[in-house]
């Protein structure tokens, strides 16, 4: 029963429930830390009604979800809980999820989604983009020398994250099957819901490819298509790379890089190369648009976040892939 027994209203908690467990897991496939983080978020607004407003929890119904309420938790976010600006703009973005599922799913709270809708979060401050210069990209990409088969692994895998632009994540589930070296030379690669995308290769990361394929695939033919790309083995099998394994491999490349590159900052994560080749595909002149394609952003302003506040010219990554 979608409504309360006794009122004929809908309830909340119902529709919660429905939210959280049915929509957002099976019909959007989002992944568990997404959902977790929806639920977070009303639970967020409930505390809010409960601990601030002194509603009775189990009385909590969508009457306390229209803007007076709503505007009342924001400015509760921001002067009681001290959050940022953006972790509020999540938590008002939650809701507003919640409340269109909810319209969805029943026209009375049609006019509660559309309130919702139109308040808008505090603006959060702009931050410097983190993102490597030439010389810091070139540094970290020749750590590695490739005297031994694991510097040699290595250095594939730091050339690939840094030229196609990829999660650790779509680093990680690479299999030979993802890779072509045929012209057009490509990857495919999977990103958050299981969405896919092709990435064009350069050609000078193809020779590193084909350098790399003869010695760590050297029977392409005969292996599986699921066979992952990056491997460590494991009790002589091949396993896929860990996201904490290619951590530690981008940690120790800037550790090294920092002997010739002074200037190498601190602290280098993985999603520093990724935002250094749009950054560098950015400045060279490449539209917006197509390095929203290339990152697997769905929506082109978080593309155009990150990087139309750069007008500073930088060369393309192709003469930064070391021989």
């Amino acid at each position: 029963m979608k409504r309360n027994t006794t009122t004929g209203a809908p309830d909340f908690y119902t529709f919660a429930r429905g939210f959280l467990h049915t929509y957002m897991p099976t019909i959007r496939r989002l992944s568990p830390k997404t959902v977790e983080a929806y639920r977070i978020s009303l639970e967020c607004f409930l505390t809010f009604l409960t601990n601030h407003e002194h509603i009775d929890r189990a009385q909590v119904s969508f009457d306390h979800f229209d803007r007076t309420h709503l505007k009342a938790w924001m400015i509760w976010l921001a002067d009681d809980k001290q959050y940022s600006a953006r972790t509020i703009t999540l938590r008002i973005s939650a809701l507003k999820a919640f409340l269109a599922y909810a319209a969805a799913e029943d026209v009375s709270l049609m006019a509660l989604s559309q309130a919702a809708r139109t308040l808008k979060a505090p603006a959060a401050p702009k931050t410097p983009i983190e993102y490597l210069t030439e010389d810091q990209t070139r540094a970290i990409l020749a750590a590695f020398t490739g005297r031994t088969a694991k510097s040699r692994r290595n250095r594939m895998l730091l050339i690939l994250l840094y030229d196609t632009a990829a999660r650790v994540s779509e680093i990680t589930a690479l299999t030979l099957a993802d890779l072509s070296l045929t012209k057009p030379g490509h990857l495919t690669l999977t990103g958050k819901r299981d969405k896919t995308r092709i990435v064009p290769l350069t050609d000078k990361t193809i020779e590193h490819l084909r350098v790399y394929l003869k010695e760590f695939h050297p029977n392409t033919v005969s292996q599986p298509a699921t066979h992952p790309l990056f491997y460590s083995l494991r009790d002589g099998h091949p396993v896929a790379l860990s996201a904490d394994t290619i951590a530690a491999v981008v940690k120790q490349a800037a550790a090294t890089a920092r002997t010739t590159c002074p200037t190498m900052p601190a602290r280098i994560h993985c999603h520093m190369l990724r935002k250094t080749k749009a950054m560098d595909l950015y400045q060279h002149g490449i539209p917006l648009p197509i390095i929203m394609r290339l990152l697997g952003h769905e929506n082109g302003s978080t593309t155009a976040a990150f990087y139309a506040n750069s007008r500073e010219l930088h060369q393309t990554g192709e003469n930064l892939l070391v021989a």
